[in-house]
């Protein structure tokens, strides 16, 4: 199996690590002080599981790579416009985009049946943008519940969590899916094959829709949040919405409020993605996370003021970040 991974930051460098210790042909898509170090010394590995070293292919020209079996993507997702260059040498005719994305992916009404099949999600695909670069029928959805950070260029301290949920659009349990799953298994990450993967994907938006803003806009940790009590109800507000219109698409994810906010507040002192982005002067990647829902509260019919609030004050923090 040959597997490239475009975004090979921390998550993506990890499962480029698994999948190499798992025998794999692995191509790790890099650039800057980290792709330096890898060249030089593999992939180095913190874990409370055990440390170990990967000596992987790492390059910055995926034409030197060619076409492969899966592309791991780690791209934030508000770059998959752009990446059609690191892309295209990677693909053949069969080639699976393994899209490790949070929030609402692309691909989410391809092959979903019912009256939105089909149906684009502007605020995620803008006019097509997305998908003209990531064919939705190359897509495998991929919902991350590892923890990992960059300890050093080519250091990836791994935290806590080893499971990576795949699955179709198309809810089948697929040859491609299967494949996939047992390489990373072998290299000894979770990865259950979930014909409903949509539940994942809301599950784990629960958090993000909801913390990620916040945190943002107040520079909060997770436990400030948590115990500041009218943040804590607006936070429990946004997640009620939340689950309003994921059961307007057919979806209902077994899981309250209270447990999400209760399995939040054990984190401690973590500073979200979205906080970390913005202290560094990165991108937000809130459409996805939030303009997206409120963008399918409009086509369902379901009233979220909260979001909506909460998204407009978000996009005004993001246009001023970025300018």
């Amino acid at each position: 199996m040959k597997v490239a991974v475009v975004g090979a930051g921390a998550i993506g460098a990890y499962v480029g690590a698994a999948l190499d210790r798992a025998g794999a042909d692995v191509h790790l898509i890099a650039r800057g002080p980290h792709l330096a170090a890898m060249r030089r010394h593999g992939v180095r590995v913190l874990s409370p599981r055990g440390d170990f070293t990967a000596r992987v292919h790492a390059t910055d020209r995926p034409a030197d790579v060619g076409p492969v079996d899966h592309v791991f993507l780690g791209l934030k997702a508000n770059s998959y416009a752009a990446c059609g260059p690191l892309i295209e040498p990677l693909l053949q005719d069969g080639t699976t985009i393994v899209a490790a994305q949070n929030g609402i992916p692309w691909w989410y009404f391809h092959r979903h049946g019912g009256p939105y099949d089909g149906r684009r999600v502007e605020s995620v695909d803008p006019g097509g943008a997305v998908s003209a670069v990531l064919a939705p029928e190359r897509a495998v959805g991929c919902v991350v519940y590892a923890a990992t950070e960059l300890a050093g260029p080519g250091v990836v301290r791994h935290l806590e969590g080893t499971r990576f949920s795949i699955g179709e659009p198309d809810r089948s349990v697929s040859a491609r899916c299967l494949g996939f799953s047992e390489a990373m298994r072998e290299g000894g990450l979770k990865c259950p094959v979930e014909p409903e993967l949509r539940h994942d994907i809301w599950i784990k938006l629960l958090g993000n829709i909801s913390f990620n803003p916040i945190s943002a806009l107040t520079r909060a940790t997770m436990r400030e949040m948590c115990h500041h009590r009218t943040t804590r109800e607006v936070i429990g507000l946004m997640m009620t919405e939340t689950l309003e219109v994921a059961a307007a698409l057919g979806c209902r994810p077994e899981i309250s409020v209270e447990r999400r906010l209760a399995g939040a507040e054990r984190v401690g002192d973590h500073r979200t993605s979205t906080l970390q982005d913005l202290e560094k002067g990165k991108p937000l990647e809130l459409d996805v996370l939030l303009a997206a829902v409120v963008e399918l509260a409009g086509i369902t019919g379901v009233p979220v003021p909260t979001l909506r609030t909460v998204a407009a004050i978000s996009d005004l923090l993001a246009t001023r970040s970025a300018a």
